[in-house]
C-alpha cells in the first residue's frame, strides 16, 4: 500500500477484524452470544485493529486514520456526503484511510451484511479506479475449488455468466463474508463503472499486481455504461420498507419510457413507510422489477390508488430498475 501511495495511487482500506481481535484479546474462542457481546467485543477490539494498521503503514512511512460508518450514514443522503468528504480530505492529506463498520453501535445488524459489501459502498462513494477484495482463495471459481474440475474464472465481463457458477456462501469460523460477498460486492462496483478484483490476500505483491492490471485473481470489467452513483447509492445503500405493485401499463412506463410511478398504475401499497423510504415496486406476477423513493407515505398512497392526476409517488429520478 505504502508503495502505490509512492507511485501516486491513493488507497483506501475497508477492514474486518475488530470483534474478533476483541475475541481474542479477552481470551474468547468464537463469535457467539447476543449482538450486546459481539458490540463489547468489537469495542475492545477496535482499538487493537486500527493500532495495527497504523504499526504496519508507519513502518514504510505511510499513515492511518480511522474511519467508523453505520448503515444509517450510508443511507442517508447528507451523512453520505457527509462521509464521502471526509474520506476525500484524508486521501487529499496523504493519509490511508481504515474504514470499518461502526460494530459497537450499529443497531440494524452487526454489519452492512458484511465488510465486503462496504467495501463496494465506499468504492462507489468515491468513484474508486478499483476495488481489491482480499480473500484465501486464488480468485472465483467455477465450482468448489476442493472439488475436482473445478477452474478458476480469470474474467467476468458478461455478468449472465454468473448464474451458471455454484458460488459457495460459507464464512469462515471468525468472519461473517464467503465467496458469494465478494461476487456480489464486485457486481456491485461493475455496476457503478469500477473495475473489480478477487485474489488471495496470501499472495506476495497482489495488491501491486492487482493495481498494475496483472492478471491474478478474478477480475470483474466496469460496466461501459455505469450507473449513476444516486442510483447506486439507493439501490444497495437503502433497506426496502414496503412495497407497491403497479398494472402493466405502469411496468411499461418505468422500464420502456423513464417514467415516473403515477398513482394511476398502482394496484396494491404493502408496508408502512413513509416519504422517503425506499420500496420495491413489483409486477402484476409479483416480480419486483425496480426501486425507487417513496414520494409519500403508504397511508397516503392508499388513498390515491388508481386516481389520476395526483403527484406521482416515486419521481423517476429516484428510481432504479433491477434488470
Amino acid at each position: 500500500m505504502a508503495g502505490a501511495w509512492a507511485q501516486g495511487t491513493r488507497v483506501v482500506v475497508v477492514s474486518s477484524g475488530a470483534i474478533a481481535l476483541g475475541l481474542g484479546s479477552l481470551g474468547r474462542g468464537e463469535r457467539r452470544g447476543g449482538i450486546a457481546e459481539l458490540q463489547a467485543a468489537a469495542a475492545v477490539g477496535q482499538g487493537l485493529l486500527q493500532l495495527a494498521w497504523q504499526r504496519a503503514l508507519q513502518r514504510h512511512g505511510a499513515r492511518a486514520g480511522q474511519v467508523l460508518l453505520t448503515a444509517a450514514e450510508v443511507r442517508g443522503r447528507a451523512t453520505y456526503l457527509n462521509a464521502r468528504a471526509t474520506l476525500e480530505t484524508l486521501l487529499a492529506w496523504q493519509v490511508t484511510p481504515v474504514v470499518n463498520e461502526n460494530d459497537s453501535t450499529a443497531t440494524d445488524e452487526i454489519t452492512f451484511g458484511d465488510n465486503d459489501a462496504l467495501a463496494a459502498q465506499v468504492a462507489v462513494m468515491l468513484r474508486a479506479r478499483l476495488l481489491v477484495l482480499l480473500t484465501d482463495q486464488d480468485g472465483l471459481y467455477t465450482r468448489d475449488p476442493r472439488e475436482p474440475g473445478a477452474e478458476l474464472v480469470r474474467e467476468v465481463a458478461d455478468h449472465r455468466l454468473l448464474r451458471e457458477l455454484e458460488v459457495g456462501s460459507r464464512g469462515s469460523r471468525w468472519g461473517s463474508g464467503g465467496m458469494r460477498s465478494k461476487v456480489v460486492a464486485a457486481e456491485m462496483a461493475s455496476a457503478g463503472g469500477i473495475a473489480a478484483v478477487i485474489a488471495n490476500g496470501g499472495t506476495a505483491g497482489v495488491i501491486a499486481a492487482a493495481i498494475a492490471g496483472e492478471g491474478v485473481g478474478t477480475r470483474f470489467h466496469a460496466d461501459a455504461r455505469p450507473t449513476s452513483a444516486f442510483k447506486l447509492w439507493i439501490r444497495y445503500g437503502r433497506p426496502v420498507a414496503g412495497r407497491i405493485d403497479v398494472d402493466a401499463g405502469a411496468r411499461t412506463a418505468l422500464a420502456r419510457d423513464g417514467a415516473s410511478l403515477l398513482p394511476v398504475g398502482i394496484t396494491g401499497v404493502h408496508g408502512r413507510f413513509q416519504a422517503g423510504d425506499a420500496v420495491e415496486i413489483a409486477a402484476l406476477d409479483g416480480e419486483v422489477f425496480a426501486k425507487g423513493l417513496a414520494q409519500r407515505s403508504a397511508a397516503d398512497l392508499r388513498g390515491v390508488v388508481g386516481r389520476r392526476g395526483a403527484e406521482p409517488a416515486v419521481h423517476r429520478d429516484d428510481l432504479v430498475l433491477l434488470d
